[in-house]
Formats: C-alpha cells, sequence, structure tokens
C-alpha cells in the first residue's frame, strides 16, 4: 500500500547501485511533468528512516520539477530484506545484471548472508549468485563508477571488453585505460567494437592515439579497412586468415607461459626444443614483418609519431635483441622491401596491391 511522503525523508545511499540512463531520465522527467508519478517509489522503513532502494530516476525528475511529496511503498524494516523483495520483483521493475551484482556483493558482505543462503531466498542457482558475485570483483573502483555512471555502455563492457579479458589475456588496468579513454560522450556500440579492436589488436600508434583522446582520427582508421575480404584472391584470403591466427596463437602462447603448472621435465625439454627453433627463426621473421608492414600501406599512412612506437604492452614480454623500428628507419613511400626480400620472394615483388590502413 503506497503512502505519500515528503521527497526530502528518503535516505539516497543506494543511489549509486543503479545505472544512470540520462536519455532515459530524460523521457521519464517529460511524463512526470504532463502526468505525475504513476509508479511509487520503494525503500525499507528502518529505525533509523527510511532508506530508498527503487525509483531514484523518479526521486530526481520530482526534485527537478519541485515536487515536495512523492508516492512511496515500503518493502520491509530491514536492508537485506528489502534487498530481496526487491531482486524477486515484478518484470516491469528487474535490475540489470550489473546492478543485480552490487546488491548480492552487499547481501554476501554486508548482510553476512552466504552464496546458497542468497540462491535460495531468490530461488536462483548458487551458480546465478556466484557469477554475479565475481562479475563484481573483477572490476576495478574506477570501472565500476565509469559503468553505474553511464559514462560507459553496461553493454560494451559485457559483450566487448569483457571477452579480450577472459580469451586474450588483456589485464584489468589496460582495460579500465581503454574505457577512461572513450567514456563520455555516447557513441554507438558499433563504434566502441571498433576503438576497441584497435586498441587491444591494433599496433601501439593507434593505442596511444586513442589514449591522447584523438577518437575520430582512429575510427577513421579503423573504418578505412574492409569488414569482408572482398577483391582479394583466394592466395590473399588465405594469408589474411594466416596473419589473423598467428596473432591469435602468440597472445595465447605468451600468456601461457608464465603459468606456474608448467613444471615436468618432459614439458620442459620439448618446450626447449621448440622455443630454441622459434628463435632461430625469430630475426628473419622480424626483418620480412618490418617490410611486408610498410608495403601493405604503413609508408604512406599518417600514423602519428609518437615515443614508445614499439613499446610492448604492460602485460607482454619485451622482445629482445632487436632495434627499435621507428618513423626514422622506414623506407620511403612505394619501396617494395629489400634486396634479400626480391630474392627470397621475387614473384611477389613488384605485384600491384592496394594500400590497407595499417591498423
Amino acid at each position: 500500500m503506497s503512502q505519500i511522503v515528503e521527497r526530502s525523508s528518503l535516505d539516497l545511499r543506494y543511489e549509486g547501485y543503479r545505472v544512470r540512463d540520462d536519455a532515459h531520465e530524460a523521457r521519464l522527467l517529460a511524463s512526470i511533468a504532463e502526468r505525475g508519478i504513476e509508479q511509487p517509489l520503494a525503500g525499507v522503513d528502518t529505525p533509523a528512516g527510511r532508506v530508498l532502494l527503487d525509483g531514484f530516476k523518479r526521486w530526481r525528475s520530482a526534485k527537478k520539477l519541485g515536487l515536495e511529496g512523492v508516492p512511496y511503498v515500503s518493502l520491509g524494516e530491514e536492508e537485506a530484506m528489502g534487498i530481496l523483495s526487491l531482486m524477486r520483483g515484478a518484470k516491469d521493475k528487474a535490475l540489470s545484471l550489473l546492478e543485480q551484482a552490487r546488491f548480492i556483493g552487499d547481501l554476501l558482505t554486508l548482510h553476512d548472508l552466504s552464496v546458497a543462503e542468497v540462491a535460495e531466498k531468490l530461488s536462483r542457482s548458487k551458480g546465478w549468485v556466484a557469477m554475479r558475485k565475481t562479475l563484481l570483483e573483477e572490476m576495478s573502483p574506477a570501472i565500476q563508477q565509469l559503468l553505474f555512471r553511464g559514462s560507459f555502455p553496461v553493454y560494451c563492457y559485457m559483450y566487448t571488453l569483457r571477452p579480450f579479458r577472459r580469451m586474450n589475456g588483456v589485464s584489468g588496468e589496460r582495460i579500465e585505460r581503454f574505457m577512461k579513454a572513450v567514456a563520455g560522450p555516447r557513441r554507438s556500440v558499433r563504434d566502441i567494437e571498433l576503438l576497441a579492436h584497435g586498441y587491444f589488436r591494433g599496433p601501439s600508434a593507434l593505442r596511444e592515439a586513442i589514449e591522447a583522446g584523438k577518437l575520430s582520427w582512429s575510427l577513421d582508421k579503423m573504418k578505412s579497412v574492409p569488414e569482408d575480404r572482398e577483391g582479394c584472391n583466394e592466395f590473399e584470403r588465405g594469408l589474411l586468415g594466416d596473419l589473423q591466427n598467428l596473432q591469435r596463437a602468440m597472445q595465447r602462447v605468451m600468456l601461457k607461459c608464465q603459468d606456474e603448472r608448467l613444471q615436468s621435465r618432459a614439458f620442459n625439454a620439448q618446450a626447449n626444443l621448440l622455443t630454441g627453433g622459434l628463435l632461430s627463426q625469430f630475426k628473419p621473421f622480424w626483418r620480412r614483418m618490418r617490410e611486408f608492414y610498410d608495403r601493405t600501406g604503413h609508408a604512406k599512412c599518417d600514423l602519428p609519431d609518437a615515443p614508445g612506437w614499439n613499446a610492448p604492452a604492460s602485460d607482454q614480454s619485451p622482445i629482445p635483441d632487436e632495434p627499435p623500428h621507428g618513423a626514422d628507419d622506414r623506407p620511403p613511400a612505394g619501396c617494395a622491401g629489400t634486396e634479400d626480400a626480391k630474392r627470397q620472394d621475387p614473384h611477389r615483388h613488384g605485384a600491384s596491391s592496394a594500400a590497407v590502413p595499417a591498423v
């Protein structure tokens, strides 16, 4: 049963537990200005006062419109029971995944409930509760703040950035730097996906440009690369696939090499032989990749020169015994490689190909 209460009497301590959505809130403000508050706010009546759990957008809209009295319904007298009641609520009051994780974190820590107890009271599985608990634990306070303020889309974090961390070994620190660089004006999901792929998979110059706030420039470079492989012959499509597989394999190997489970003598003996073979091919491979990178468009590209062009990412091991490769030692535009490259691959040298921006 709802009642009219003074807006100023509501404690807003849980306001930061709900994700901000400025566009939705603007539409709600217009609706309340026309028809008033149709759905009551909800909270708990503790001995210290009323604590609001649901209806923060309505509360802020009422404040902007100068409404002193708001409809309110009580979910009980204890915060834990009120949170559980809110999470069991009807679909029209459903919490987002991130909001569920924040409230579950409180139930497990501040209110001393176990995973099994929360699962039982919500009629959910223990895995459902544990997944939300883990989701919150893997976020730094800065990432949580960006998401709950609405500065960065939750959807993009869940389905674009988390896979980079879980499958490609990207550190939480790099995720946070990317989010801070991109947060702010609302961007499309597609644009954020493009920027993320450029930041985590592209060259260091593109990563530095994104961190410097050159987002429009970075998007132009990413969008200039065709999404499909139309216009490529069969051999070219095969090489593009090989390069993608090589990049993924390198990321997996660099991540797995640090695993403490690599201990057996049989593994060490075989791994040492294989690694020795790879190292013996490293210098000619590095030279060929540098020539190929320049020949396929980088020498004609206007990528900005920046310190640390070839600096390794913070979660990757540096490559030893190789000279730096920067703007000063690139071949001039139109150069097709060294004499060594001509001898090793005479059929490819001089073949016409479209320049693709190196991103």
